[in-house]
């Protein structure tokens, strides 16, 4: 996703536009003056709109690290000016584009608490969703970074909802449910090869209790009747495959439940005493 910015820079000496990636928006503008004098390369030297604008061109050129202090260098110098705000933000981007994921929350989490009532506070609230979703590892790893981007996304959802930037975090929030419901599986799956059904059956619970929105449902079902079969607890997988029917009655999860069933003189049934029908409703 990408937006359109306008941006001056000294060395040209007039107003461009470009694209960057990511929501930036109006983040980037600087002072649009004609003055084509070489900016100090000292730092306390230099004015804030001269400072500000090297940071620009920094960032412009790949040199993220450089950028990101340079924009801290213009909220150190000038920490009263208008540009202090908007170089907290710019810097906490720059350690983003850099992959400087705990630098970029840092300082997204410092401009929050300092500028709560900002219009670019969504856009930063945003970025620092967009920080731990870009860190979520495979299904096989430690899903604490997707924990994390859940409820930062969740917090866009909830303060923003009308915001440019809620419908993306909508769809990245699903996908990172979706993504721990995927763990969820993979673990039970795991004990299910072991032989060690109790813990298989706990760990498909939890998909269907806390991700019944996700995809991988229908699966959670099926394994769950294959669980409760190899126990030989027959009502709970008759039960179970009788919501598999209702709700998912075309899938192919659904046809192998029904034939591993039938392939044992069992249907799928109703038990209103199961687990599973106060978990989801018929």
């Amino acid at each position: 996703m990408v937006f359109p910015f306008a941006q001056y820079s000294a060395k040209r000496g007039r107003c461009v536009v470009t694209v960057l990636p990511a929501l930036c928006l109006a983040l980037f503008l600087a002072a649009c003056s004609n003055n084509e004098e070489v900016i100090p390369a000292d730092p306390d030297e230099a004015s804030v709109e001269e400072l500000y604008d090297r940071a620009v061109v920094t960032i412009e050129d790949g040199e993220y690290r450089t950028a990101a202090a340079l924009f801290d260098d213009v909220e150190r110098l000038y920490p009263y000016s208008v540009w202090a705000p908007r170089a907290q933000l710019m810097a906490a981007y720059a350690y983003y584009l850099n992959n400087d994921y705990a630098d970029a929350i840092n300082a997204l989490d410092r401009f929050i608490s300092l500028h709560p009532g900002s219009k670019d506070a969504p856009y930063a609230l945003y970025l620092k969703a967009l920080c731990y979703y870009e860190q979520i590892s495979d299904v096989r790893r430690d899903q604490q970074m997707t924990r994390e981007a859940r409820n930062a996304l969740n917090e866009v959802i909830r303060r923003y909802p009308d915001s440019l930037y809620a419908r993306d975090a909508r769809l990245k929030r699903d996908l990172a449910v979706d993504h721990l419901a995927g763990q969820e599986m993979e673990i039970g799956r795991y004990y299910q090869r072991k032989g060690d059904f109790l813990a298989s059956i706990n760990r498909y619970r939890t998909v269907i209790a806390q991700f019944q929105t996700t995809t991988h449902v229908p699966e959670a079902l099926h394994r769950l009747v294959e669980s409760y079969l190899a126990l030989g607890v027959t009502r709970e997988a008759q039960a179970t495959a009788a919501v598999l029917g209702y709700n998912f009655p075309g899938s192919q999860w659904y046809t192998d439940s029904y034939y591993l069933l039938t392939g044992v003189d069992l249907r799928p049934e109703e038990h209103s005493d199961s687990w599973i029908a106060g978990a989801w409703p018929f």
